[in-house]
């Protein structure tokens, strides 16, 4: 990620790039605003909590299912811009509900499933769209610089989501990130250069055979399908964390919605220096090595916030600490991750490809929420993040024990040759 790469100098990747960090900033307020809404203005249970995290995870399950066939017979292009006019609409309820004071739980449930599964199109769509802006030899250095703004987003907008939900009103803070989403439309609608012609002239065969066209290009290549192996367990237990985390901060800790915001800014700094880290990692450890051994860190990173004492100060030490590395090492695989699949698989099938891992993973993660919601509720929030921590390292060890620990290079030109 230096000043000399050719990436700078192409106008086009620039303007995706800008349009990405402008959404991917008001994103983070809604992530945390959301749940902040429920828990401080509608009083939310955990279990509720549980729900609210399933009905955004289900989407990515159904958005998955049924997008990948139409993302790869579509213009990729338009359908991010649609996707950020749909966010900005579904959002912009919230705050005029809020200010006729007809704000309840059941509209914050629709609105967290109606983005995630606009965000999920979204994301299908963007993985299948950059390789063709760029280039398979240039797409590692373009997912670490997405990934880069996208740690920036997450320094900045869960702190700004803290103090606007604190200092200011839930409303003001939903209606900020519904004009991201407008500003992120208007920079994609300035791309200029030509998608490349679809492979598959075949006319579109439904979302039963994008799916199983999906699953099976991903499992017949042995590098990606133990990727998707770790996606669904990470997943799984991942929910655990996106059912629990921010009531376990506020109540189980008792620290502030600011705080809070402060502490997964922090994370947003160890993101910044994991997406710096993920090619020299990559080059020192092998691509492999480095997914399995960063993932394992940062799930071991992340125990630290249950050793939190009750005090504020080390609970907020312990916080901070526990997120930037956390982060820091949760990136990494991230990018390399998504970076192999799209160098190794032919771009005609990487919506199809792409949909199957969001599939699985949402529904592994919607599995994941109502459970840990539920165990949270009966046996403890610390406990339950705990078992989430030990099952975070599963995936980790699946992939040092198969063909994905071999992987020292990024194959490019596998697939032409």
């Amino acid at each position: 990620m230096t000043s000399k790469s050719p990436l700078w100098r192409q106008s086009d990747f620039m303007r995706l790039w800008a349009a990405q960090t402008v959404s991917d900033f008001g994103a983070r307020i809604t992530r945390e605003g959301l749940p902040m809404m429920a828990v401080i203005g509608l009083a939310a249970s955990p279990t509720q909590l549980g729900l609210l995290a399933a009905l955004a995870s289900s989407s990515a399950l159904l958005v998955g299912l049924s997008a990948g066939d139409f993302v790869d017979h579509t213009a990729r292009r338009p359908i991010l811009i649609a996707m950020d006019l749909a966010r900005a609409l579904i959002l912009i309820v919230l705050p005029i509900a809020a200010w006729l004071g007809l704000l309840n739980m059941l509209q914050v449930y629709a609105a967290a499933a109606l983005v995630a599964a606009s965000s999920v199109l979204f994301d299908i769509a963007d993985h299948a769209y950059l390789p063709g802006l760029v280039g398979k030899g240039l797409i590692t250095d373009a997912n670490a610089k997405i990934s880069a703004t996208e740690s920036v987003a997450e320094m900045g907008g869960p702190a700004l989501a803290g103090i606007l939900f604190q200092w200011l009103t839930a409303p003001i803070a939903v209606a900020v990130n519904a004009a991201t989403y407008l500003l992120s439309a208007l920079l994609l609608a300035r791309i200029r250069t030509p998608e490349p012609p679809l492979a598959d002239k075949a006319r579109r065969r439904g979302w039963v055979d994008g799916v199983v066209t999906g699953a099976r290009t991903a499992w017949d290549e042995p590098r990606v399908r133990i990727l998707l192996i770790m996606t669904g367990v990470g997943a799984l237990f991942g929910g655990f964390f996106s059912a629990l985390y921010i009531v376990f901060v506020l109540r189980g800790l008792g620290l502030s919605p600011a705080l809070l915001g402060i502490g997964i800014a922090a994370g947003g700094v160890g993101a910044l220096a994991g997406s710096a880290l993920a090619q020299p990692m990559a080059r020192r450890l092998g691509v492999g090595p480095a997914i399995c051994i960063s993932g394992a860190l940062s799930a071991l990173g992340t125990m630290i916030l249950l050793l939190a004492p009750s005090n504020p100060v080390g609970a907020m030490t312990c916080l901070v600490v526990s997120q930037f590395l956390g982060d820091a090492f949760g990136v990494i695989p991230l990018i390399l991750a998504s970076s192999l699949r799209q160098t190794v698989l032919p771009q005609n099938l990487l919506g199809r490809v792409g949909a199957t891992f969001r599939a699985l993973g949402g529904g592994a993660a919607v599995v994941g929420a109502l459970v840990g919601g539920a165990l949270g509720q009966a046996f403890g929030l610390r406990q339950t993040l705990l078992a989430a921590i030990a099952g975070l390292l599963i995936g980790p060890l699946i992939g040092a024990l198969s063909p994905l620990w071999k992987v020292r290079e990024m194959p490019i030109g596998e697939e032409e040759a």
